[in-house]
Formats: structure tokens, sequence, C-alpha cells
């Protein structure tokens, strides 16, 4: 009989740990992260994106995230950091105000992708931007030249605001 108890305290403890631990709290999401995806790597598993910035301001960069030379079976280098309060709001205007934004597709074949995403923690105030083929602007108009444009200023300044 005290096998059984025994046997029975130790599961109950097990599960009841089990259940704390999931329970737990998630880890928190980036608010803002930024991915881009090289030509030629639409068959790789191991992307991450560039920067993720939470909303306490604190960062997380990949400098080498999308290295050619980052074997896909090494995880890419983390830098912690910051990224300033006052960049973060700019930001966060600027990708409620690109949102809706047509940013084209340029003729010929794909050539690699840059994101954008805004993950509040309200999920309808949500925000994806996605411009495909961003080097390139064959077959688009002024306008959707004028919005990749500030995509691309704003994907850069964000990754130029972080501070180790």
């Amino acid at each position: 009989m005290r096998p059984t108890l025994t046997g029975l305290l130790v599961c109950a403890l097990a599960l009841s740990g089990a259940s704390a631990l999931a329970h737990a709290d998630p880890a928190p999401l980036p608010l803002v992260s930024l991915t881009t995806i090289p030509d030629g790597w639409s068959q790789r598993t191991d992307l991450r994106p560039v920067l993720q910035v939470f909303a306490d301001g604190k960062a997380v960069h990949m400098p080498d995230a999308v290295s050619k030379d980052r074997k896909p079976e090494t995880a890419p280098k983390q830098v912690t950091g910051k990224v300033a309060a006052d960049v973060i709001s700019a930001a966060l205007e600027e990708i409620n105000a690109l949102a809706e934004t047509d940013f084209g597709m340029p003729a010929g074949d794909n050539r690699g992708t840059q994101i954008i995403d805004l993950m509040p923690d309200d999920p309808t105030d949500e925000a994806h931007l996605v411009v495909y083929s961003p080097e390139a602007s064959d077959g688009l108009n002024p306008e959707q030249k004028a919005a990749r444009k500030r995509f691309t200023d704003l994907y850069k300044k964000l990754v130029d605001a972080f501070k180790s």
C-alpha cells in the first residue's frame, strides 16, 4: 500500500507542477518585428526576424539572420539592446499610415521579401506590411515607388535606432 500511496503522491506533485508550468505567462510578443527573406531563401526554414522591438523599448537584433554565410542549422547571433521611445512612437504612426498602402508587385521573378509586423496587445490593431522584391521597381507606378521608399526608410530607421 505504501508504494501505491508514494506513487500517487509523486504523480500528484508532478501533475500540479506541470499544471503550474502550463499556466505560466507566455513570453511577451514583440510589438514590432522586421523580417527580410532574401532572394533564393524560399526553401530555408531557419528564417528569423532581423529586429524585434518590444513595447518597453527592449529589442533583439539578429545581425546575421539573413547572412548567406550562416548555415541553416546555425541559429543567428542575438544582440539585446533598446530602441528609443520616440523612434518607436514615430514608427507606430508610420506603420499605421502605411497599413492600407499598395506597394505593388514588380515585374519579373520574386527577388526576396521584406516584412514589418505590428503586433500590439489588441489583435484588431495589428498591421502587416509586406514588400515583394524590395529592390525592384519594374512596372510600378510613382505612388507605389513612393510607398516602397517610405517602407524602406522606416525599416532602415528602426534597424539604425537599435542600440546595444
